[in-house]
């Protein structure tokens, strides 16, 4: 089952990556022939979504935009992930979506089947499950969105443990694996040595 072009692809870019002791912003550390967020939104086009936005805020991103890749600036991310994902939110309210598909742009292994299967879900409430590990993508219907607090980092994880016996867990290919510090960037590489858009 395809996504429809009522699911909109989230992926929330806009944190401060303040863990990360490298030389540049964790989104920007190389993975290969490519860096984090350019393999995190490589995997999410290389989707069957639709219509994708990515939220922005900390660092500036050069992020190509075209009629499918919407780029939405979060001037409050100070203020925590969940002002990330309520402007995807406003997004998805624009454009009449029904449904939120959101992941991380430090996750780069989070794979397009990983998407496909979460957006292609037919409940209101999703996560991808990692060899049982629950994480993004996750699904949010929009009957949902108003329960997603406005400042702080919970994001959508006060709706999915609120609901939890509502979420569907949709095993996943990929890795959940966040670029949060150096430790994490050097992990990957030694699991992903070759990684490219």
């Amino acid at each position: 089952m395809s996504p429809s072009s009522t699911v909109v692809g989230a992926l929330l870019a806009g944190g401060a990556g303040s863990r990360f002791a490298g030389s540049t912003h964790k989104l920007l550390a190389p993975l290969g022939m490519c860096t984090v967020w350019e393999q995190s939104l490589h995997n999410l086009r290389a989707s069957a979504i639709e219509c994708i936005v990515v939220v922005t805020g900390a660092e500036h991103l050069p992020i190509p935009r075209d009629e499918r890749t919407h780029v939405v600036h979060n001037e409050h991310w100070e203020q925590g992930q969940s002002t990330s994902l309520r402007a995807a939110i406003d997004f998805a309210e624009q454009v009449n979506a029904t449904a939120l598909v959101v992941g991380l742009a430090d996750q780069p292994g989070i794979s397009p089947e990983a998407w496909n299967r979460v957006a292609a879900a037919t409940c209101d409430l999703a996560t991808a499950e990692y060899d049982g590990t629950f994480a993004h993508p996750v699904r949010l219907s929009r009957s949902y969105w108003n329960d997603i607090p406005r400042t702080g980092d919970l994001g959508a994880r006060t709706v999915l443990s609120t609901y939890a016996h509502l979420v569907e867990r949709i095993p996943c290919p990929g890795s959940p694996l966040d670029i949060d510090t150096t430790e994490d960037l050097e992990q990957w590489l030694k699991q992903s040595p070759t990684n490219s858009p």
